[in-house]
């Protein structure tokens, strides 16, 4: 029975009780009529409702045998993708491209040969993959990886049109071993970065103090006023050592209006005789420099006698004429046999013979010896 109904049989039976209850206290009915009455109300909606309900079974008895058929499971269009080497901006550093790829039938003819469509979708989704990955450098993993999310994420037709494809819980990564050099390479490319940087800011500071500051002398006073311009005084007590460092910057003699400014210069007497050979003792004058014409001036003899009264090798010592031989010796076996005579001249040259002495005659006798014989 339906709940309309049971919705009506209730309300009729409700209906007819009200009337015959009114009638019964309206006429004072005795309580063995009304016990009478209550069953006939109970029996009749009992029989209504059986009157209008639905006649047959809710199931047909026919189909009470039948057991209930299995739900088929639905078909996945799905396939798992896992490491697969994508190549990269950089040579030799590919990316490790794993990800889930879903597709759906595309347009088929009746006539089409039998495809592999997982095969189709999974090569379509690896070529998009791949046009992506190769623009990208290897370090940029995690970026491209969120890259290849986003545009691999839409259902798209393979070249083929057979199936539509798409990827999903994409990642990317490299290896161990290529982290490990990526990571070597880019603190060397660091380090190397910031020692160009240094060799550059000292390259432009040596141009900068030695082709402005120390160009000359008036430079070199002038960067020094620029930098204490308040003492004028020790300005003027530094011109000699300032033309001493332009002179040294720019590999050159000291201007001769400045030289009386420096300190321990040579004396007067060198610079008198231009054109005379300095003597040792002129060559190695006791002074904080020595100037590069007397260096030029100087011949290896006249360093080599200096050296060694330097070294306390005494005149005509033994030690002295050893060493000069094996100077001698050397120079010779370098191919300088000239310069190797002249220092064997100088310092190993065998002492004159004594003069004879006329009292004697050439056996070494007196006359006073003849006599004696």
């Amino acid at each position: 029975m339906s709940s309309g109904h049971k919705t009506m049989t209730g309300f009729l039976t409700v209906i007819c009780g009200l009337i015959l209850a009114i009638v019964g206290l309206l006429m004072s009915w005795p309580l063995w009529v009304w016990t009478i009455i209550a069953v006939v109300l109970l029996t009749g909606s009992t029989l209504t409702a059986r009157a209008i309900g639905p006649s047959g079974a809710p199931i047909p008895p026919d189909r009470m045998l039948e057991p209930d058929l299995p739900i088929p499971e639905p078909e996945r269009w799905e396939r798992l993708v896992s490491e697969v080497a994508l190549p990269s901006a950089v040579p030799d550093y590919d990316f490790l491209f794993s990800a889930t790829i879903r597709w759906c039938p595309g347009d088929s003819r009746a006539d089409a040969p039998y495809i592999n469509p997982g095969a189709l979708a999974v090569d379509a989704v690896l070529d998009r993959a791949r046009r992506i990955t190769a623009a990208q450098p290897p370090h940029r993993s995690s970026l491209t990886q969120h890259q290849l999310n986003g545009a691999l994420g839409t259902m798209v037709p393979d070249p083929s049109g057979r199936v539509k494809a798409l990827a999903e819980d994409v990642t990317l990564r490299l290896s161990e071993a290529d982290i490990e050099r990526l990571h070597k390479l880019s603190t060397v490319r660091k380090d190397e970065e910031v020692w160009e940087h240094e060799r550059n800011y000292e390259r432009n500071k040596r141009a900068y103090l030695g082709e402005d500051v120390f160009k000359d002398t008036g430079s070199a006073v002038v960067w020094w006023m620029a930098k204490n311009d308040d003492h004028v005084e020790k300005a003027v007590n530094l011109i000699g050592p300032l033309a001493q460092l332009s002179s040294a910057a720019n590999n050159t003699e000291i201007p001769e209006r400045f030289r009386h400014l420096v300190s321990g210069f040579p004396p007067e007497r060198e610079r008198e005789r231009p054109d005379s050979r300095p003597s040792p003792d002129d060559l190695f004058y006791d002074a904080p420099f020595l100037t590069a014409r007397a260096f030029d001036e100087a011949s290896v003899t006249d360093l080599m006698e200096r050296a060694m009264d330097l070294l306390g090798l005494e005149e005509d010592s033994d030690g002295r004429a050893m060493l000069g031989r094996r100077i001698a010796d050397a120079l010779r076996a370098q191919g300088h046999a000239d310069i190797a005579e002249e220092v064997r001249r100088r310092f190993d040259e065998p002492p004159p013979p004594p003069e004879p002495d006329p009292d004697l005659d050439p056996d070494g006798f007196g006359p006073d010896s003849e006599a004696a014989a």
